[in-house]
């Protein structure tokens, strides 16, 4: 058990690498997309640039940190089995889930955009960017307080955090059609 926090400093790293590819790609869509739409030879030359950058964070930082990340967390539970046990553990792992599938479709809008298949808005994808924010503070919250939290306080704060996001979105949109280099 002497290399347990080593484990989990590895889990942990891997965990940021990860939410960070998923903060970033999102940003990276509204780019591709918004160059979709301009004009040539503009359009070719940022399109191949962004799908150059997509493609290089997202093979080579987030799908690794992501697999990474989970082999350190089973690593974890399997000299912790313990934990499997515990309410607030199993609160985390559907929040690891909806991760996953977060991250599974992100995978389609890339491959998508990597194809100059453009289905999403960049308005879309700005709004899309959030959901890893959301898992983000829901699993911190439960792995630093090790409680399920009463659930009426736990939505109560999701809903706020889901209002205070639209809130800037909207402020910024404005801001945005007022100067679009903003």
């Amino acid at each position: 058990m002497e290399y347990y926090n080593y484990i989990k400093s590895l889990h942990l790293i891997f965990v940021i690498t990860w939410f960070a590819g998923l903060f970033y790609i999102p940003r990276l869509f509204v780019y591709q997309i918004e160059a979709f739409h301009k004009p040539s030879p503009e359009k070719e030359i940022l399109g191949k640039q962004l799908k150059l950058m997509a493609k290089r964070l997202w093979n080579i930082i987030t799908w690794p940190s992501a697999i990474l990340a989970t082999i350190f967390a089973v690593w974890l539970l399997i000299l912790q089995p313990q934990w499997l046990q515990q309410p607030w553990m199993h609160v985390k792992l559907g929040f690891v889930l909806l991760l996953y599938i977060y991250h599974f479709k992100t995978h389609i809008y890339y491959k998508q955009l990597q194809q100059d298949v453009v289905k999403k808005s960049s308005n879309f994808m700005r709004l899309w960017n959030e959901g890893a924010t959301f898992i983000l503070f829901a699993v911190v919250f439960l792995v630093i307080l090790k409680s399920a939290i009463n659930w009426v306080f736990g939505v109560i704060g999701i809903f706020v955090l889901g209002m205070l996001l639209m809130l800037g979105f909207k402020m910024y949109k404005r801001i945005r059609e007022r100067n679009p280099e903003a």
